[in-house]
């Protein structure tokens, strides 16, 4: 039986169930981009599929509309996946999303649930299974890969696209219009590192209780990053114990700030003194320092048996703690112009220290391409300071705002209809694919809005029910203004 069956608007949650339903994490969308294909096909409406999996379906006018422009419905078919500890042998690329609904809010069953984009494909698909909704002709873009870069959205051909006015259902909070947004891309760093033969007592160290986030949404908000805080708990050891760094592990995605971290260290008996009371300070350290933004975070610690096994040796142990305390992250800027927004951010959304390398992948934001140019600059010169390299992938443009546009004042008189009060509008430091397609469709008038969800990218996120409800009234309501 269907989990979501009795919520409201029933059309749009058993779509959404379904997608869920259906494995798409980021690279691996083929089978949602397929099921849409179907859906489209099934109905007789007209569907484009590219290579990379990018879907265009085409919804005729409804009566009376047949004269209004075309309106673009515009979401991505990924979604960011990760899961908790105790999630057992789930594997997003092949199993579904288990949702659950406590009437409030829907979530998943120790996963992301992917209300980032899912939500937008629903509502998409609703409407154009409806045939009591009045609209102009629809154009709706399904991407894939926009949370690892927009790439689909990059690499898709709009050439055939009658529309100028874009609607973008990648928002997280009700009652906001978001007309802008920054520019970005991803750095992959890669520092080379020696081994040696090392043997003794593994200890491995866990920090647990961050709330992680987005990087995007959530970077102003101070919370910790894991890689800096092992840069900062190793450079406390090193003047209470001696060790040897075997490996270490941190993050899922670039643009997700961290929730946890795990790295083990070879000690020799009796150096425990010195690793407890540095476990001590760095523990009272970070409570001071993020007590608000982290406020559970804790460094725990637990003792094997003794091994022999390939260690870093001192020169590699030295070049992570750089790499680790100087590495960029966080906010980096404040916008001058707009107060409370931020300009500028760097993520280290992945760690991951085992072989010969450390790889750190880092999620770089700015709305100023010369800031996102500097911001970058710096990785690259760290990285090959300590004798490694960087690759830079998935860059794409900020979404400027315009200071005339017809389908945002339609927007807000909509709302201030619906809800008796004027949205907020503003701009946004986390990137939506407005600016690429902007940039493929010349004169496109975008706006991005969407019903309130929580903790994106986290295994605590949540869709509040109430919220999916007002907003499918509100889209409605656009899609019928003439």
């Amino acid at each position: 039986m269907s989990v979501l069956s009795n919520l409201e608007p029933k059309k749009v949650f058993t779509y959404f169930e379904e997608i869920c339903g259906i494995p798409h994490i980021s690279y691996h969308e083929k089978q949602l981009s397929d099921y849409c294909v179907n859906f489209a096909k099934e109905r007789g409406l007209f569907c484009t599929q590219d290579e990379m999996g990018n879907v265009l379906i085409v919804g005729e006018a409804t009566p009376g509309y047949e004269e209004e422009e075309t309106i673009m419905i515009q979401g991505h078919l990924d979604m960011v996946g990760d899961k908790t500890s105790t999630c057992g042998r789930v594997d997003l690329e092949k199993d579904p999303i288990t949702v659950e609904t406590d009437g409030e809010y829907v979530f998943a069953d120790g996963t992301t649930l992917g209300g980032d984009n899912g939500i937008a494909v629903a509502y998409a698909l609703a409407i154009l299974d409806s045939d009591d909704i009045p609209h102009p002709r629809l154009e709706v873009i399904l991407t894939v890969s926009e949370e690892v870069g927009l790439l689909g959205a990059t690499a898709m051909d709009l050439s055939m696209c009658k529309g100028r006015r874009l609607l973008n259902l990648d928002s997280e909070e009700e009652g906001i219009l978001t007309a802008g947004c920054a520019g970005g891309r991803r750095a992959e760093c890669k520092i080379p590192l020696t081994r040696v033969k090392g043997t003794g007592l593994p200890h491995l160290l866990t920090i647990e209780g961050l709330q992680g986030g987005h990087s995007g949404i959530e970077i102003h908000k101070g919370r910790a990053n894991v890689s800096a805080l092992w840069g900062r708990f190793l450079a406390l050891l090193q003047e209470r114990a001696s060790f040897q760094v075997v490996s270490a592990f941190g993050g899922v995605k670039e643009n997700v700030i961290p929730k946890e971290g795990r790295m083990t260290l070879l000690m020799q008996p009796g150096e425990e003194y010195g690793l407890i009371e540095a476990v001590e300070i760095f523990n009272e350290q970070v409570k001071a320092e993020y007590g608000t933004a982290d406020p559970n975070i804790c460094l725990k610690v637990s003792v094997g048996k003794e091994v022999s096994c390939m260690v870093l040796d001192e020169a590699s142990v030295k070049k992570v703690i750089a790499a680790w305390n100087l590495m960029p992250w966080g906010v980096q800027a404040m916008s001058m112009d707009l107060p409370g927004l931020v300009e500028t951010s760097a993520n280290i959304g992945v760690m991951h220290l085992e072989d010969e390398e450390l790889e750190l992948r880092i999620s770089i934001r700015s709305s100023v391409a010369s800031a996102k140019e500097y911001i970058s600059k710096k990785v690259q010169l760290l990285a090959e300071m300590l004798g490694g390299t960087v690759e830079f992938k998935g860059d794409y443009p900020a979404w400027p705002y315009a200071r005339e546009s017809r389908l945002r004042d339609t927007c807000i008189e909509v709302f201030e209809k619906q809800y008796g009060r004027k949205p907020e509008v503003q701009l946004l430091h986390a990137g939506l694919e407005c600016g690429i397609l902007s940039d493929k469709i010349d004169g496109l008038d975008c706006i991005s809005f969407g019903p309130n969800m929580y903790n994106v990218h986290t295994t605590d996120e949540k869709l509040e029910i109430a919220s999916v409800a007002r907003t499918w009234e509100y889209l409605k309501a656009i899609l019928a203004a003439k």
